[in-house]
């Protein structure tokens, strides 16, 4: 069995890459957020392709990609938002699996549609595993490299994989993801919610304000939440509400009635009342967002919700078998 790493040169490091992972779990009692990858449909179909299980580490790029130097043979896929990847001047497919050959050079470009890729290779990235996962959370400096994203001049591992066992390239290049399992992002998106049983919270008119109206995605967003701005929603009251554990998608409402989105870096525990949450398999269409685009919000019961989730597991699993099931991911 002939076993291959691979060293990758960051030349440039891209606006925000950072190392991620399907995230940490088993430490939100101490505070610690789950963080990872922001469109885990992305990062699971990327190692997927390049025969990774779901949780090996990618790189996460935000709205502008890095440049990278390889300065060994490995298997590579790009998916999520298209930002004009390129390798050695030619364009690279997204969603599908390809070679890049020593001395490689991959490079990203303008934004076309989404604002998060993500690139997996064969292996993973080698980074050192802190409390159970290998994702970089910068708010607190953990996980990653040194908790904080790529630099010019940093040198990425990857992890061994085998290069030519049972026909494994042959099996692999070239594979892509279905084209009816694509996600269509786009700059203005409809996210399903589930609205919280908690109507005291907010006043009669707060639900059908949120589900009538358009939101625009603030400057001041990031992975750990999205602030929108549109219509208030009025709350029954201003004073404290009670701070109770949060979840991803989780639409808080502070004193202003301007919705908060939470994201992936997300606070464990929460002050401000929540009326609704984005259904997780619309998470990764909220993940693509940036400022500027706008989103809308219609109501899904939690039945329906789970059917989604059943359904996009069952299509994924067919279309592309896991190394490990780990339906979390998903």
């Amino acid at each position: 069995m002939k076993r291959k790493r691979t060293e990758i040169d960051v030349v440039k490091p891209g606006w925000f890459t950072t190392i991620q992972d399907l995230g940490r779990y088993g430490y939100q009692r101490y505070g610690m957020p789950v963080s990872g990858a922001m469109d885990r449909f992305a990062a699971v179909v990327g190692n997927r392709l390049v025969g990774n299980p779901d949780g090996a580490a990618v790189l996460e790029c935000t709205l502008k990609g890095p440049e990278l130097f390889f300065r060994d043979d490995t298997r590579l896929a790009v998916t999520g938002a298209d930002l004009s990847p390129t390798l050695d001047g030619h364009d690279v497919p997204l969603w599908e699996c390809l070679n890049v050959r020593r001395g490689g050079r991959l490079r990203f470009g303008m934004r076309r549609v989404g604002f998060r890729c993500y690139l997996a290779i064969s292996g993973g990235f080698d980074i050192p595993v802190v409390l159970g996962s290998r994702s970089t959370h910068c708010p607190s400096r953990t996980g990653g490299l040194d908790g904080r994203p790529l630099r010019a001049g940093d040198l990425l591992l990857g992890g061994s994989f085998d290069s030519d066992v049972d026909g494994d390239v042959e099996r692999l290049v070239g594979r892509r993801l279905p084209d009816r399992l694509l996600p269509r992002y786009d700059r203005s998106v409809m996210l399903r919610v589930v609205l919280d049983s908690r109507r005291e919270l907010f006043q009669d008119a707060a639900v059908s304000t949120l589900l009538r109206s358009v939101y625009t995605v603030a400057p001041q967003s990031n992975r750990m939440g999205y602030r929108l701005i549109g219509p208030p929603l009025p709350r029954a009251d201003t004073h404290h509400f009670i701070s109770e554990g949060t979840v991803t998608g989780t639409l808080q409402v502070p004193a202003d009635g301007q919705p908060i989105l939470l994201m992936v870096d997300r606070q464990t525990t929460g002050g401000y009342p929540p009326i609704a949450v984005v259904i997780s398999v619309d998470l990764l269409f909220a993940a693509q967002l940036g400022p500027g685009d706008t989103v809308r919000f219609v109501s899904c019961s939690i039945v329906e919700a789970q059917a989604l989730l059943r359904t996009r597991g069952y299509l994924l699993d067919a279309a592309l078998p896991p190394i490990t099931v780990n339906r979390r991911s998903l």
